[in-house]
């Protein structure tokens, strides 16, 4: 008896939801025409690590919209984005995982949970004259987004940042049920939005042939805050992390009492003097999601820098920081803490979003371990490394030529091998003011690259042009 009840309970919510969203939105298309230009940026995850959806949300405030920023908050976003008074950050709330039951039944639930809170959440927020939305993840963001736009008057921009379904094959398999169902459904619904917006020509042409959705490419850029770190802002930094990391604290300590000094700093704190350590290890950093990494690759590539290193080779000892969260973290933690190296050190901090600029702009080289998925769009990582001029090795991949132009600023490997080979033509006689290493930094330092908001009110603004009300979408048939 019960059992029957909760089912006739959940069929009359399905059916009687509808009815409220649409009054409400009707209602909203109705003050929309009165309302000042409001814009909804959505990202179906964690917003502090959704650097270009917070750029998207920076530049549209700049620009004169308000704007309301919907995301999980997992992790802190930027400081300009928190204190920024036309930026609203409504918190997404996750459903927790069931720990029972099928993985594929564990998936529909949390899609039909997002779903119906999704929906909810955006009928709630003010009138908007577009809906941002970061792909992916797009399902079900698309369609709900697609559906509050019909009902609401907002008009639909998708970013597409990648193809969710190539992300869930890496898992699951190509021809997985579940990864041709997630094509099939990206490949619909992002036909039906009105502009969108992808990172790489490739993708651009890729979504034009395959797809027959036409979008315009925006590449990443830089934020101005991503820029090279002045010496005493460096040592503030590597003392700060040389009090929870060892390979940023100093191997002696200082005879004057004074002087206060760190693994590649030092600091006169009477004068305020700072300078480089002579023989310093040289500074290595890599930003990754640990997720497509191969294996054995931070550990193989730093037991052959070790090799030439105590081959004689000139070669200095290198700290090695990789940033970054993702579900494989702690594995590839284990696997590098199992190797016992002298000239070699890793170093795996989570940074907080204003210490990560200042580390890049510090480094003496970034390493870019990034495996596109589709093979269609670039590495944000690298963006920022070159925005603070710092020089790149990446592994290779299609549409990596859009970025790294290998030879003149930055260099592409294909293993471990061939990157432990370029570690030691770069660091040789480190630091060598002639070498290859400073080459590719004055080409960056001279090439004055565009910076995000320059280039986002170049390409984007004008496509958005005067915030007024949008006619309802064209309704695909059968769909409603």
């Amino acid at each position: 008896m019960a059992a029957s009840f909760v089912a006739l309970l959940a069929v009359l919510v399905v059916l009687l939801l509808p009815l409220p969203v649409l009054l409400l939105g009707a209602w909203k298309r109705g003050r929309l025409a009165v309302a000042a230009p409001h814009v909804v940026v959505v990202v179906l995850g964690d917003v502090g690590r959704s650097p270009r959806m917070q750029y998207h949300a920076l530049s549209l405030a700049q620009s004169g919209f308000s704007v309301t920023l919907l995301g999980f908050y997992n992790s802190k976003p930027r400081d300009e984005l928190l204190q920024n008074d036309s930026i609203q950050i409504v918190k997404l709330t996750e459903l927790p995982s069931l720990g029972a039951g099928p993985r594929v039944l564990q998936y529909g639930v949390k899609v039909v949970f997002q779903a119906v809170y999704l929906l909810w959440k955006l009928v709630c927020t003010d009138p908007a004259a577009y809906i941002f939305l970061q792909n992916p993840p797009g399902l079900p963001a698309i369609a709900i987004c697609w559906f509050v736009g019909c009902i609401c008057g907002s008009k639909l921009v998708i970013d597409w940042h990648n193809y969710g379904y190539s992300i869930m094959g890496l898992v699951h398999g190509p021809r997985h049920p579940i990864v041709l169902l997630a094509k099939w459904y990206e490949k619909f619904f992002g036909r039906l939005s009105h502009l969108n917006l992808c990172v790489t020509n490739a993708m651009r042409e890729d979504l034009a042939e395959n797809w027959h959705i036409r979008a315009v490419t925006v590449y990443d850029k830089p934020a101005s805050f991503f820029k090279e770190t002045p010496l005493d802002l460096q040592h503030e930094l590597f003392m700060k992390l040389s009090r929870t990391y060892s390979p940023f604290q100093s191997c002696s300590e200082p005879l004057d009492p004074s002087v206060e000094r760190s693994a590649f700093t030092e600091k006169d704190c009477q004068s305020g003097m700072v300078r480089s350590l002579h023989g310093r290890p040289a500074l290595l950093v890599s930003s990754t999601s640990w997720t497509g990494l191969p294996p054995s690759a931070p550990g193989v590539c730093a037991q052959l820098f070790e090799q030439l290193t105590l081959s004689g080779d000139s070669l200095p000892s290198l700290v090695c920081v990789i940033t970054g969260k993702g579900p494989l973290r702690e594995h590839y933690r284990h696997l590098i803490s199992q190797k016992h190296l002298q000239h070699v050190q890793f170093c795996t901090p989570w940074l907080e979003a204003e210490d990560y600029p200042l580390l890049l702009g510090s480094a003496d080289l970034g390493v870019c371990l990034h495996m596109s998925s589709s093979g269609l769009d670039l590495p944000m990582k690298v963006v920022d490394m070159f925005g603070c001029c710092l020089p790149v090795c990446a592994v290779n991949f299609k549409c990596l030529h859009e970025l790294v132009r290998h030879g003149e600023n930055g260099l592409v490997f294909k293993d471990a091998e061939e990157l432990a080979a370029q570690l030691q033509m770069l660091f040789s006689k480190f630091p060598d003011p002639a070498g290859k290493l400073n080459q590719f930094r004055k080409e960056l330092r001279e090439s004055e690259q565009l910076r995000w908001d320059e280039s986002w009110q170049r390409t984007v603004l004008p496509l958005l042009g005067p915030s007024q009300p949008a006619p309802a979408p064209p309704v695909p048939g059968g769909l409603l």
